[in-house]
């Protein structure tokens, strides 16, 4: 399995408190079956991105891994923020974004393929699903957390993570894990689960081939077809939802 959220790297943010925490959580995503980790720090007001020391620390990072023979293969990538000022940095362009769908139609302009994380967690999209229909509809890649298919996030993370799951909406699961303990790397059991409710096929596709495409950098596979995306979108009532459990 491939985890393109994972917050492995220490001291660069809420994430791996110390070297030795990072290889602790590098220890559980391999026994877990985890074989590549995108290192994904936070880049926000709290935390500042610098690209050449997380590029050092992910250099040191694999070479203790290779050395303790923990077989795991890592990657850089970034826990992005909507912010003004990551979006210009992004884009490299002076004018403002008015929006999200906006937003994400100057980056695919620009080159770059946006992935949303863990939209299950959002309580703005908690209470309304319908506001992703065009970001999907423009190429927006959706990651779910492992643990709100489990149940770990709260009840409505977990309604929302198969709601999500039921439409084909997911293209990637992910652990964003922070630490060994309340936050640990690991995707096993959501896989399983997934397989077993969704089927095999797309339980592969979000954890192993959609992935490794992001990690390798090579286009995405051909992708299971989305169900109620090109025709309005309505929430289930609360019978329905009931009957659906």
């Amino acid at each position: 399995m491939i985890d393109i959220h994972h917050h492995l790297l220490w001291d660069l943010d809420d994430g791996a408190s110390s070297l030795e925490t990072s290889l602790a959580m590098a220890r559980v995503a391999a026994e877990d079956g985890i074989t590549h980790v995108v290192c994904s720090p936070h880049a926000n007001m709290h935390y500042a991105y610098d690209s050449d020391v997380v590029a050092a620390k992910i250099d040191e990072l694999q070479r203790l891994l290779d050395k303790e023979q923990i077989v795991l293969k890592l990657g850089r990538g970034c826990d992005f923020h909507m912010s003004y000022e990551n979006i210009q940095e992004a884009k490299a362009d002076p004018t403002r974004p008015r929006g999200m769908t906006e937003i994400l139609y100057e980056l695919r302009l620009a080159g770059l393929t946006p992935i949303l994380t863990h939209p299950e967690r959002n309580p703005t999209l908690q209470a309304d699903e319908a506001r992703m229909l065009d970001w999907l509809r423009g190429g927006l890649l959706v990651q779910v957390t492992a643990g709100s298919v489990l149940g770990h996030m709260g009840k409505k993370a977990e309604r929302m993570s198969h709601q999500l799951l039921a439409n084909r909406w997911v293209h990637f699961l992910a652990t964003d894990a922070h630490n060994t303990t309340s936050r640990p790397p690991r995707m096993h059991a959501a896989f399983d689960l997934v397989a077993q409710r969704y089927g095999s096929d797309y339980a592969h596709l979000l954890c192993v081939s959609n992935p490794l495409a992001v990690f390798m950098g090579n286009p995405m596979p051909p992708q299971m077809e989305p169900l109620n995306l090109y025709e309005e979108f309505k929430e289930k009532n609360w019978w329905q939802r009931l009957m659906s459990r």
